[in-house]
């Protein structure tokens, strides 16, 4: 059922974006000199500062904060997660280290909880009605922390009520392919679904069952996917390890779209209408153990006061022009590390900055804003709110987004992804931090042991992914704003595991126990990240020219044309449709930032080339470009089906066409072959000269 829930500011049903703004207003003035930024107009990015605040990010105060953060279950809006907005806003207004404003935002959202009173249950029976099996309602303790009467039971997030009963069929990962292959040798009406998680997302599972008369699914975890094959918690799994235990339990959100689901497009300041991308069938989370029962599931879905925290730190100047640093505080349980090690890094990164500006020892050139986002892990609802509701000023105004969610999935090595252009500062970054217990070598010497590439201007570098999804607070930024973004962590050595995440992910055993003893021990790989991504962030804020690369993205650009020309392009001929205007835009955009970086290298025009890197992710929106994805407005960026590393409007389109043969579905690809055309155009047009 829907419920309106009213609560005020201090009541348990909140989600918090938390912002810090950094300004000027906190510097004193001397006499009737002139402004103190006066001076400051002309100067680049503090060297020595930079190593002062890494030399202050400390390992044992990261810590302390998880060990806080973690203390009780924080899923959004429960009693939990409001004692964590408290708790980020006593640091943000501290008198010694916070910062210029911290407030909270508030928004009225659709949330799905279970409802403790008819808790989900799930049971094989046999043809006579006999029980065989019930799966456990709530997974095995270990520790206390497992034991904590607010641990919210195994649920899907958005699933519809019901109760399904019929026959298990194995759909392996829920693929539309897989229940397509199912289907050719069995009729399946009436079935409950069982799968493993990947291959498609938590809701497509349903999404994609429902067409074909399934009337329930489950989804669990399988050790082979994440525990490279270890079962027993005698002495295999958690306590013993960092491996899920068998009534181990991954929740989540398994609706398809972000941000909240009544108000679409639109802050979440009164209830609207319900979007589509919700399960159209009950779907329910179960252990490995229990991967054999089907699903009897009831659920009770509330409209929610949900918050964002929000601290701003004033630039130095008269500037209007934002960076911002985000994380989200709720999980589903205990979230030692998904989120709440992003959160123990981020209240270091502010402690030492605050201080520094308390001190009157600093400001940043632009103003910084840190958002502690809120309801997350229902489909990314803080930050997508916040970017709906300031749609205008942010799109304006910010440079770029630094998105820390989970800092530290292990501590073998940096792992980053973000837009092109944000690729060197992260290197230049890199280089100036220590690899955690290894002498003499950097984190960017590390990084390219583990992942790299040969890039034709630089050589052998790092890898850094693209942000093609949206798997967590960057997706708005990105998708819908055109901000230049990023994503930084530190995790594990992936030849010594297949693990497609950390084994506790949205489970019970996520615990600063779990996070202390397997994750990181010693909280080092914690403190590297936070000294990174502040390294980043002291320089997208304070250097003279913003460190953003367009050249880069012209490389990313010729890399995707090259593969969408070796895959498509015979094709297209044959249907008289040409990649000619495609190329000529590719090679325009790489023309104009090769002369933009000549410009950099040889003009004072400042606000005018720091305007053309800053906008030139928004020439990439096209609102209509995706009429069936919701939020996605990116034409480089946006998800895509297809699986090809290319443009993804046209690789889907030219995926579609070729299955159907239609014409329509060509013209279709020749849309797409021209909106990307015009985009590049476009963004290579912000790199020229202004006229």
């Amino acid at each position: 059922m829907l419920k309106q829930v009213l609560i005020g500011a201090l009541c348990g049903s909140v989600v918090l974006t938390i912002g810090i703004l950094i300004g000027h207003f906190g510097i004193t003035k001397s006499g009737n000199s002139a402004p103190s930024w006066v001076k400051d107009v002309v100067k680049d990015v503090d060297e020595d500062l930079i190593q002062q605040f890494l030399s202050e990010v400390d390992n044992v105060k990261i810590q302390e904060n998880l060990r806080e953060l973690t203390k009780v279950p924080h899923m959004a809006t429960t009693a939990g997660d409001e004692h964590t907005v408290q708790l980020m806003l006593k640091r943000w207004q501290d008198p010694d280290s916070g910062l210029d404003q911290a407030w909270r935002e508030e928004y009225m959202v659709y949330l799905s909880f279970p409802d403790p009173n008819k808790p989900n249950k799930v049971s094989v029976v046999n043809p006579s009605g006999s029980v065989l099996h019930t799966a456990r309602e709530k997974e095995k303790p270990y520790t206390s922390d497992q034991e904590d009467p607010e641990v919210v039971q195994p649920y899907a997030a958005y699933s519809p009520a019901g109760e399904p009963k019929g026959k298990l069929v194995y759909a392996n990962q829920g693929k539309p392919s897989d229940y397509h292959h199912l289907n050719q040798t069995m009729d399946l009406r009436g079935t409950i679904a069982i799968t493993r998680y990947g291959g498609a997302g938590r809701g497509a599972k349903a999404i994609n069952a429902a067409p074909y008369g399934i009337i329930g699914v489950l989804v669990y975890t399988d050790p082979l996917d994440i525990n490279d094959g270890l079962m027993s918690d005698v002495n295999e799994t958690y306590p013993h390890s960092w491996y899920l235990p068998p009534s181990g339990v991954e929740r989540g959100s398994f609706g398809s779209q972000f941000g909240d689901k009544l108000t679409p497009y639109l802050a979440a300041k009164a209830p609207n209408i319900l979007i589509p991308g919700l399960p159209p069938i009950p779907i329910q989370p179960i252990g490995f153990k229990d991967a054999f029962s089907f699903l009897l599931q009831l659920y009770r879905l509330t409209v929610n006061h949900s918050f964002n925290i929000t601290v701003m730190v004033h630039a130095s100047g008269p500037s209007d022009r934002y960076v911002i640093y985000g994380n989200h505080r709720d999980s589903w349980v205990h979230g030692a590390i998904d989120p709440s090690s992003g959160t123990s890094v981020m209240l270091e990164i502010t402690r030492v900055l605050g201080g520094m500006v308390k001190r009157g020892k600093w400001r940043p050139r632009r103003s910084i804003i840190f958002g502690s986002w809120g309801a997350e892990e229902f489909g990314l609802i803080g930050s997508t709110e916040y970017a709906e509701e300031y749609l205008t000023k942010l799109s304006e105004r910010t440079a770029a987004y630094i998105n820390v969610d989970i800092a530290v999935f292990a501590n073998a090595t940096l792992r980053a992804s973000g837009m092109p252009s944000v690729q060197n500062v992260i290197f230049k970054a890199s280089k100036q931090v220590s690899a955690p217990g290894l002498d003499s070598t950097s984190v960017y010497e590390n990084w390219i042991r583990y992942f790299n590439r040969t890039s034709p201007t630089h050589g052998l570098i790092p890898s850094v992914g693209y942000l093609t999804g949206a798997g967590s607070d960057y997706a708005a930024f990105v998708h819908y704003l055109g901000i230049a973004s990023m994503d930084i962590s530190y995790t594990y050595d992936r030849s010594k595991t297949n693990a497609r995440i950390y084994p506790a992910y949205h489970t019970a055993y996520d615990t600063f126990h779990y996070a202390s003893k397997f994750i990181d021990p010693g909280f080092v790989g914690h403190q590297a990240v936070a000294r990174t991504a502040g390294n980043v962030l002291i320089r997208l804020a304070d250097s003279l020219v913003l460190p953003l690369n367009c050249s880069d993205y012209a490389e990313s650009l010729e890399e995707y044309l090259n593969t969408a020309v070796s895959l498509y392009q015979e094709q297209l001929q044959a249907k008289n449709i040409s990649m000619e205007p495609l190329k000529r835009a590719v090679s325009s955009f790489g023309k104009a930032a090769e002369h933009l970086d000549q410009v950099i290298h040889s003009s004072d025009l400042v606000r005018k080339i720091n305007d053309q890197l800053m906008l030139v992710d928004r020439a990439f929106l096209n609102p209509l470009a995706f009429p069936d994805k919701y939020g996605y407005r990116h034409v480089i960026w946006a998800a895509s089906s297809a699986g090809k590393p290319t443009f993804p409007g046209l690789a889907d389109a030219f995926a579609k066409a070729e299955s159907s043969g239609l014409s329509g579905d060509w013209d279709k690809v020749h849309y797409h072959l021209s909106v990307l055309s015009q985009a590049i155009d476009a963004a290579a047009s912000i790199l020229a000269d202004v006229i």
